[in-house]
């Protein structure tokens, strides 16, 4: 099965969507296909063998819409279009007003006194109706010319039983202008009272106003994805490499795997690599959302688009074009931005049937006010505001706008969000299970106590220990060295080095006898621990890890190591329980380790001693009891755990596999971004739910109101120009709510 991703065009609302998701739906071989009337994509997934990427361009051409081409990269030209629909929309509307002003102030002026410029004698209407018709309709054709589009789409649509949105403007405001020409031919064959049942000013009106609309519509959806736009042109256009040892420019899409690149302060990293030569500080906030600067050194990762700060670096590409973190995340992105939420399939599938129906009610309002009030002019009054005020754009603008908006605001965080059902479901989270190591611990042992006796200070204890440990392969042991070289301790010559299986080292160090292990050891030889028991005690409580060190036969001193709890841990478990959310730990730690961690950040529900391949089944067992969970994990075991959560979140510095697997992804590895990810889903789907209540509520109450209840009860009557305002800033608002997400913090 195949997934294609295709940029369409010619879509004026969400009936557009569902035809093109109908049509291309009904071939053989297509397994799904979900038009986004925001992003203005396709994506389509088909079997090869049954079907051709070329039938299903054919499709979506042979029903009125134009296939994009999709290029690699794609976002200069996108621009372009863009801009150039955007400029293209001002211009119509531009005339439509020209044009549009004055033929309304034409109309108006004979019907309100107290404007206060008087038309020409020349154009009065009662002294010279046919020329005051004429008039009016020659204003009325550069507005129609400037909507040429409405009526090409809506009449065909309309004859292939697939009305849209156009086809409603069309019908109404073809209506109203057909009306007026043969009033024109009733004042020329002596009718003169004919001139007041001239509708020019209303259809000219109603396609000014939906130009206007379609602008403000077309620029609001610029907007919600900025985001994406300015990760695509994140990246250099060139890259400076060495070849047969001379320095050239080339560009960016000439680099292979295994080229040297150089990059000096200032500039843009063009590719992924490892740094061979150089040290410098590189700003990844593009990729991470962390403002301060990473050091980098020889042997440590470079990303695309990241920025050199100060120094100059060498670096080895080992990943290019579309394999960079970077274009994976705007890849990620995409197609979470092309994704739909459950939440939209109601307003999907509303949409669909909405066009068809409203034209059934605007037919049977008209017939029924005919019948009921014998003027035609009434009747049709109310015909063109029952077509003109319902559209079916701001239904289909209010899930994908804001999901739009929301996944690039995550980008912006470091955190990427991969598709509509997992934004949606987020919000939904009861309990989150924290796997322990390298998630809400740092993952890598570290020094934390020391307790010295006998007089030896702690620096003397370290360099000795970490001078003993040195030989040693021990991870352990590695923390030691590491926790001397902190403390700039020089490392002692050692002799006479062993290795102590399962219970640790000695060592002779500068004449004295150093003795570096567990409690087993010290027991086996006979070294009394009563004074440190205590300290031990505690230690061991605390989740710590406590090597004794001996010297010459008698204790000196403790140092635990320990794999140390993040920083950010507590804040973000105190901050998901401030969020009404349960927080559980699993681990394949001994119950005691598991409770101290747990302790110390405030987990609510320990899993402790659970071995890898079991973890997918302690999520299973939460979700048994009814909850919604999230899983958050780093390793290759946490994938199945990831998996089968109803959100799994991977912390981007784990590996590959977990990334693969998870539904989130925090680029930072900071724990502050989960609780940070469930706020942006629970505020989205509000987003979401206010534009469908408005976009829902909109329809329900214009339409009656369009189709003269209210008049019915001696209320007002809707005028169809009031109606085409209302409509085209139904989208608009729906697009403004949506943008305020922009505004979100982390």
């Amino acid at each position: 099965m195949k997934t294609e991703n295709i940029a369409l065009g010619g879509m004026t609302c969400a009936a557009c969507a569902k035809r093109i998701e109908k049509a291309v739906g009904k071939l053989e071989g297509v397994n799904q296909a979900t038009v986004n009337f925001a992003t203005e994509r396709l994506s389509v997934a088909y079997n090869e063998k049954q079907l051709s990427f070329n039938s299903i361009q054919d499709t979506i051409v042979k029903i009125g819409y134009q296939v994009i081409e999709n290029k690699k990269n794609n976002v200069d030209e996108d621009r372009l279009r863009k801009e150039k629909e955007i400029r293209t929309l001002w211009i119509k509307f531009t005339i439509s007003a020209i044009f549009g002003i004055p033929l309304l102030y034409v109309a108006m002026v004979p019907m309100v006194s107290w404007l206060p410029f008087p038309i020409p004698a020349f154009m009065e209407p009662m002294q010279y109706p046919l020329i005051y018709a004429l008039i009016e309709l020659l204003l009325t054709i550069p507005i129609v010319a400037a909507g040429y589009k409405f009526y090409i789409v809506g009449f065909k649509s309309l004859l292939q039983k697939s009305p849209n949105m156009d086809s409603l403007i069309a019908i109404g405001t073809s209506a109203a202008i057909l009306y007026s020409i043969y009033n024109i031919y009733q004042i020329s064959m002596g009718e003169l009272m004919a001139v007041d049942h001239l509708y020019f000013e209303t259809a000219g009106v109603i396609i000014t106003l939906i130009l206007l609309g379609k602008s403000l519509e077309a620029v609001s959806k610029g907007k919600t994805s900025e985001a994406i736009k300015k990760l695509m042109g994140l990246a250099p256009k060139t890259a400076t490499i060495i070849r047969d040892g001379k320095e050239m420019e080339i560009a960016i899409d000439m680099v292979t795997i295994g080229d040297i690149i150089i990059v000096k302060p200032g500039e843009k990293i063009p590719v992924d690599g490892v740094v061979t030569e150089g040290h410098t500080a590189i700003d990844e906030s593009m990729l991470t959302g962390e403002s301060i600067p990473v050091d980098k050194k020889s042997g440590d990762a470079v990303y695309a688009a990241s920025l050199n700060k100060n120094g100059s670096i060498r670096f080895k590409a080992t990943k290019v074009g579309g394999d960079t973190a970077l274009a994976q995340i705007i890849k990620l992105v995409e197609d979470a931005q092309n994704s739909k939420a459950p939440i939209a399939q109601m307003a999907d599938i509303v949409s669909g049937y909405f066009v068809p129906i409203v034209c059934i009610i605007a037919l049977a309002a008209g017939i029924a006010w005919l019948i009921g009030t014998g003027s035609l002019e009434f009747a049709l009054t109310i015909f063109i505001s029952v077509l003109v005020i319902a559209c079916p754009c701001a239904l289909g603008l209010a899930t994908p706008t804001a999901i739009m908006v929301s996944t690039g605001k995550g980008a912006e965080n470091g955190i990427l969000i991969k598709g509509g059902e997992a934004l949606e479901t987020a919000h939904k989270i009861q309990t989150i299970v924290f796997d322990k190591t390298g998630t809400i611990t740092e993952g890598r042992p570290e020094v934390t106590d020391m307790v010295t006796i006998n007089g030896i200070s702690e620096d003397r204890l370290l360099q000795i220990t970490a001078s003993a440990e040195k030989a040693s392969e021990h991870p352990l042991g590695e923390a030691i060295v590491q926790g001397a070289q902190k403390r700039n301790l020089e490392l002692l010559k050692i002799n006479d080095f062993e290795s102590i299986t399962g219970m640790g080292i000695q060592a002779e160090i500068e004449g004295e006898q150093a003795l570096i292990g567990n409690r087993k050891l010290m027991e086996n030889r006979n070294i009394s621990l009563i004074s440190l028991k205590q300290e031990s005690d505690r230690l061991a409580s605390e989740g710590k890890t406590p090597m004794y060190v001996a010297l010459n036969g008698n204790i000196a001193g403790i140092i635990a190591v320990a794999d140390v709890v993040k920083k950010s841990s507590k804040r973000a478990i105190e901050k998901l329980h401030k969020m009404g959310i349960e927080v559980a730990m699993i681990t394949g730690d001994n119950k005691k380790t598991a409770a101290a961690i747990a302790k110390q950040v405030g987990i609510d529900r320990v899993l402790a001693e659970v071995m890898p391949q079991d973890k997918s089944d302690e999520v299973k067992k939460l979700q048994a009891e009814g909850k919604k969970v999230a899983m958050v994990g780093d390793g290759i075991n946490d994938a199945p755990a990831l998996a089968q959560a109803d959100i799994g979140i991977a912390i981007g510095s784990g590996t590959d596999v977990a990334m693969e697997s998870a539904d989130i992804v925090l680029m930072r590895s900071d724990l502050m971004d989960v609780p940070t990810a469930i706020n942006l889903s629970r505020k989205t789907i509000r987003n979401i739910k206010e534009n469908l209540f408005w976009a829902f509520g909109y329809n329900t109450a214009g339409i009656p109101i369009a189709a003269g209840v209210l008049y019915l009860f001696g209320g007002p009557l809707l005028n169809p120009i009031f109606a085409a305002a209302a409509m085209s800033l139904s989208s608009v608002s729906v697009l403004a709510n949506a943008l305020r997400l922009k505004r979100f913090k982390a």
